[in-house]
């Protein structure tokens, strides 16, 4: 291998390894930044290319603009507390219930507003909800963690990474879902067994109160319901006609929160001091390492490695690749993954179950610890607002418990 190629590897990994571990508590941008920026002026990227690179993330960029908007508008309307309560209210005293109606909401929002909404928003609306019922939060927190990833791939819009992996080459809407509801459906359910069952003895010694403060949802609120709707609407409309969801989300974000601070006459400044802005740079750098990584032939390299095991047995390939981009997640976090694993499916025309198992592995892979995918490292900064500190140890255990039946269940059924 070229020293140059030895080098820009080195770069895009300890930039990588500086996203996950976040030296000096610098915010995760900063150190995408760095790698790319490193890469450019040390030579090893042509700036040409880095902004080709960039380029390549502007449909995602809209994506998580237009979400990030729509999420922290419902945030600040209430609209999620009010989701809480109304779980907690109908849990009527007890806890298993409580547990299966926050899963649903979970499911519910990570379906239609993104994995990244579960984690952000709905994870500090959940500990509210407990707390007022005196429950213990974590187990019910656990959901909003674990939800976030199993549920991301029923459509597209579920899950920033699934723009990442498929790109210019997002499937028809009808051709996504039968590609993957019956594997939605296994991940859901199976992660939902197993993490009913590794909580157990949490959830059996609880007592919760059988209602709470019930927050009233306002005109605003109520709009923004109707918003989200419209959006869920307008974007399995443009996916159904092959569109990029980016410009689409976009468009009905801002639009919606427009008409609310409009009606509200509100100053915008709220919304968006709220919104996280850090995720574009972070996203952007990533793209550029990507780029990096192209240039130095190691896109081709696993194309051509994957090749040779599609014609080998489409089956064993599929099993394989989902495997090990799963396991990848956690050793690079799953936006990254995704990016390599985006470009290799893209290089090549593959069977579907080679890549349906490649999206699977990103998405649900990450369930396995807490470094696997952004919307976990966002629910461990929602926790650490309300002083719940999550170990690595504590969320590896669980994973472990609970990540592999759903894989293997979900794989099984994409790869039939």
């Amino acid at each position: 291998m070229p020293s140059d190629a030895i080098w820009a590897w080195s770069i895009i990994v300890a930039a990588t390894a500086g996203v996950i571990i976040r030296p000096f508590r610098l915010p995760e941008a900063v150190w995408a930044l760095i790698g790319a920026v490193a890469l450019v002026l040390l030579g090893f990227l042509p700036w040409q290319d880095a902004l080709t690179g960039i380029e390549k993330g502007v449909d995602v960029y809209l994506f998580l603009i237009g979400m990030m908007l729509i999420a922290e508008l419902a945030r600040l309307e209430g609209l999620f507390d009010y989701l809480a309560a109304f779980a907690v209210e109908h849990a009527r005293g007890s806890p298993q219930r409580l547990f299966l109606l926050i899963y649903l909401v979970g499911t519910l929002v990570t379906v239609l507003l993104s994995n990244d909404a579960t984690a952000i928003v709905l994870t500090p609306a959940v500990y509210a909800a407990t707390r007022a019922a005196g429950a213990k939060p974590l187990p019910y927190l656990f959901v909003c963690a674990f939800i976030a990833n199993a549920a991301s791939f029923v459509l597209p819009i579920s899950n920033p990474a699934n723009l990442v992996v498929f790109g210019k080459h997002m499937p028809h809407l009808g051709t996504w879902l039968r590609q993957f509801a019956l594997p939605s459906l296994a991940s859901i359910g199976l992660t939902y067994v197993a993490l009913r069952l590794a909580l157990h003895r949490e959830l059996k010694d609880e007592t919760i109160e059988k209602s709470v403060p019930h927050p009233k949802l306002g005109r605003g609120g109520r709009l923004t319901a109707y918003g989200i709707g419209a959006i869920g609407i307008v974007l399995i409309w443009a996916s159904a006609l092959d569109l990029q969801l980016g410009l689409p989300t976009f468009v009905c974000g801002t639009a919606t929160a427009a008409a609310v601070l409009l009606i509200n006459r509100q100053s915008p400044m709220p919304v968006l001091r709220g919104v996280s802005w850090s995720v574009l740079p972070l996203v952007g750098g990533l793209f550029v390492m990507v780029e990096a990584l192209v240039k130095t032939g190691v896109i081709a390299q696993l194309s051509g490695l994957l090749h040779q095991a599609v014609a080998q047995s489409v089956p064993q390939a599929a099993w394989s690749v989902g495997i090990a981009t799963a396991l990848a997640d956690n050793i690079a976090n799953n936006l990254p993954v995704g990016l390599v694993a985006g470009s290799v499916a893209a290089s090549d025309h593959l069977p579907v179950p080679v890549v349906s198992a490649i999206l699977i592995g990103v998405d649900l892979g990450p369930n396995l610890s807490v470094t696997g995918s952004l919307a976990t490292i966002l629910w461990l900064v929602a926790l650490r607002r309300e002083k719940i500190e999550v170990g690595a140890w504590l969320f590896l255990k669980l994973g472990l418990l609970v990540t592999p039946p759903a894989l293997i269940a979900a794989l099984a059924a994409a790869i039939r």
